[in-house]
């Protein structure tokens, strides 16, 4: 999950005064409404976090199992192995047989799945919320005792293949980007791919997802987030029935990898088949922290003001001057801001050349808009807009169960506690104009920045789209 410029609440009919209407509508409704239930957290004897927030507008539960460990875990030679052990977490235990839990789920009147990140790994299951006991069980015995044999991991393991084949290798702007964060990075895991490289996928084995099992999925390095219409006692009394009889062992220790500054600019030429060139600026800039220890990190809530700005809205910077009028040079462009990780993080200005510009001009072009705001400033209805939209983002937000999980783990996976997306609301409401001009002028020298460029090559007109193959999970 990606905290960038889509972070921000976006207004689907378009014009500026009509989103800030909107979302001041929702703001007084927000207001009228009872406050939302805080969550809860707890710890286990075993090491493992329980957190809990009750919301009793509708009988059903969001039920998730945290993994604080995904691909950035990996040593070089295995990568994907986060992302293929996901997988093989549905093959089974000693008393649920492979496919089972998900059958069991979907009686249950439920749905599940789950996902890999480069921070983090999670598994879920919406269900009515009189069944949260069930599958508290079915998730708890599969966390504890997932097994399979051999011969089962080659056959997911070539589903893994060929989702890498589908979703990257036929896909030229995954390609670029999967090469662009090989550029980028040099010591972080970042640089590596969560999917895997194909050559590592190639040589995986059943036994380097055990050992990866063994290794980090362990009570003190996981999290159960539950939402929905709960009593938090119970929530809790289940817990400790089902998780926390499960035996403690010591989280590995995680050697630093610390990504050397850059010195100088990188530039990437990349060659795929494709019908639009594709232009790509990542600049290194610093994540945001949220804990009292921490060096100042104001800048990072900063960039991501000034990442909405450029791109946050409909009629943004961006859109209005690369992509209308009769000098427009892109047919797209915008920008995100990499909030807060696990590893370093990214600013990433994009744009699709339009017809007879090339990836030059719409370079330029992206670094203009930024200049313009380190030269001068941005207007005091911008600051408000983009803050108006991110609060009102959050009131919608609250809409959605899963949501409200996901947010609950996803702070918990970057050490952060349940009040943060409060402290994230009262931190933006701080910042100030002068202080999105300011990293404007920081951040956006050549010396930090690597430049992919996306040169297209013929089509394979005899080419035939991929078709899924059975038994993926995404």
């Amino acid at each position: 999950m990606k905290h960038n410029a889509s972070f921000f609440f976006r207004c689907a009919t378009g014009l500026g005064l009509v989103c800030a209407a909107a979302a001041s509508t929702v703001l007084h409704a927000a207001e009228t409404q009872p406050a939302p239930a805080v969550a809860e957290q707890f710890s286990l004897s075993n090491g493992l976090t329980l957190i809990v927030k009750p919301d009793r507008r509708a009988p059903t539960a969001v039920h998730m199992l945290w993994l604080r460990v995904g691909a950035m875990d990996e040593v070089d030679g295995s990568s994907g192995v986060a992302h293929v052990l996901e997988h093989m977490m549905f093959k089974g235990t000693p008393t649920v047989p492979a496919g089972e839990f998900s059958r069991r789920v979907a009686a249950l009147g439920g749905r599940e799945n789950a996902f890999t990140s480069r921070d983090y790994t999670g598994y879920y299951q919406q269900i009515p919320a009189a069944r949260l006991e069930d599958v508290m069980r079915l998730e708890a015995d599969r966390f504890a005792h997932n097994q399979w044999p051999d011969e089962e991991f080659k056959k997911e393991l070539e589903v893994v293949k060929e989702e890498r084949r589908m979703r990257t290798e036929d896909n030229p702007l995954a390609l670029m980007s999967e090469a662009l964060s090989a550029s980028v990075f040099v010591a972080s895991p970042y640089r590596r791919p969560i999917v895997g490289w194909m050559s590592d996928l190639q040589a995986l084995t059943a036994q380097d997802a055990r050992d990866f099992y063994q290794r980090w999925y362990v009570p003190a390095n996981a999290a159960v987030v539950v939402a929905g219409d709960v009593e938090v006692g119970q929530v809790k009394a289940w817990a400790e029935k089902y998780y926390g009889s499960l035996p403690a062992r010591a989280v590995p220790v995680r050697k630093p990898r610390e990504e050397p500054a850059q010195a100088g600019l990188k530039r990437l030429t990349f060659k795929a088949p494709a019908e639009q060139a594709h232009v790509s600026l990542a600049y290194k800039v610093p994540s945001l922290q949220l804990r009292a220890d921490a060096p100042d990190d104001t800048d990072a809530l900063a960039l991501t003001v000034l990442a909405a700005v450029l791109d946050g809205y409909s009629g943004s910077r961006l859109e209005r001057a690369l992509t209308q009028g009769p000098d427009r040079v892109a047919d797209s462009a915008g920008a995100y801001n990499g909030l807060w990780g696990r590893g370093p993080q990214l600013f990433m200005l994009m744009g699709v050349p339009a017809t007879g510009k090339t990836a030059q001009q719409v370079e330029e072009a992206l670094k203009a808009q930024v200049a313009r705001i380190a030269r001068d400033g941005i207007t005091a209805a911008e600051l408000a807009r983009v803050k108006t939209q991110w609060v009102a983002s959050e009131v919608y937000k609250l809409d959605s169960l899963f949501n409200q999980a996901r947010e609950l783990g996803t702070q918990w996976a970057q050490g952060l506690g349940v009040d943060a997306g409060a402290q994230l609301i009262t931190r933006l409401r701080s910042v100030t104009a002068e202080q999105v001009q300011a990293v404007a002028q920081r951040y956006f020298g050549d010396d930090a920045l690597t430049v992919a460029q996306l040169v297209p090559q013929p089509l394979d007109k005899t080419r035939q789209a991929r078709k899924p193959m059975a038994g993926s999970r995404h």
